[in-house]
């Protein structure tokens, strides 16, 4: 077989690859292999199709809920949705490979997508990659169980439900007092705006209950992120595998393109 070629635009490409690996030469056989990987998957993220690279947890049950979430992005007319765990791999010797492989995918894919559920794991690296320049503006974030103010403030429907998932799994709680604490949390809403149904939330917990998820817990570190994104409007919190479903509605669509790409272009 014939040693890959550089592609068009290699130059910018080994832009990319000397700053994930700290600006080391290089050999010959890892360049090739780095060629390799481009001209395999690079072209789907320059096609005409909208990409949208998904970071998360690859362990069950976290992967299914990647997969939810690459599974309605596929039903959107000219999207292409992926997983880097899906794609060809570099060799792994030398070189700092997933850092390569992150860094060129991150950089030419229209869309970053971090699906979240605790605080530790391979995506808490990715969550520090994508919080900042240059990939910050891309972006977006969907992190289970979170809520940025206290629960006491009871500010949406989520602070309420994150506040029962707190008490229904609390160790130093009792049945009775769950049931107890859990219908006043309720009759503290009915002197604000939210309507809250207190069996959809028992709902929610009878679920987690049954799965066996306790609510998901994240660092301050991690909270600071995720409200960072939140305040550009690009955070979904989310409780249930439907919730997580329909809020990947709130992604933009892959027409227009997206305005990161034409000022690349300029």
């Amino acid at each position: 077989m014939a040693d890959p070629s550089p592609p068009t635009e290699a130059a910018d490409i080994m832009t990319v690859v000397h700053e994930a690996v700290g600006g080391i030469e290089l050999e010959p056989a890892e360049k090739r292999d780095i060629w390799r990987f481009t001209r395999r998957e690079l072209p789907y993220l320059s096609s005409q199709r909208t990409s949208y690279f998904i970071l998360g947890s690859y362990r069950d049950p976290h992967l299914r809920r990647l997969r939810a979430v690459q599974n309605e992005l596929t039903k959107q007319l000219g999207s292409y949705p992926f997983i880097m765990g899906d794609l060809l791999e570099l060799p792994a010797e030398r070189l700092n490979t997933f850092d390569i492989m992150f860094s060129l995918l991150a950089t030419y894919s229209d869309y970053i997508v971090g699906v979240f559920e605790k605080e530790s794991g391979g995506e808490a690296p990715e969550l520090g990659e994508i919080d900042d320049s240059p990939y910050f503006a891309k972006s977006y974030v969907f992190p289970r169980d979170y809520a940025w103010v206290t629960d006491a403030n009871l500010e949406s429907k989520r602070h309420v439900i994150q506040a029962a998932l707190e008490i229904a799994f609390s160790d130093d709680l009792s049945g009775d007092e769950v049931q107890s604490q859990i219908e006043s949390l309720v009759d503290r809403t009915r002197d604000t705006d939210l309507d809250i149904d207190e069996q959809a939330i028992w709902d929610v917990i009878d679920d987690r209950t049954g799965e066996g998820e306790e609510p998901a817990t994240y660092s301050w570190v991690h909270l600071n992120k995720f409200r960072k994104f939140e305040l550009h409007e690009r955070c979904f919190p989310w409780t249930t595998e439907d919730e997580l479903r329909s809020a990947v509605n709130e992604l933009p669509s892959p027409t227009p393109r997206p305005e990161w790409e034409e000022s690349r272009e300029r």
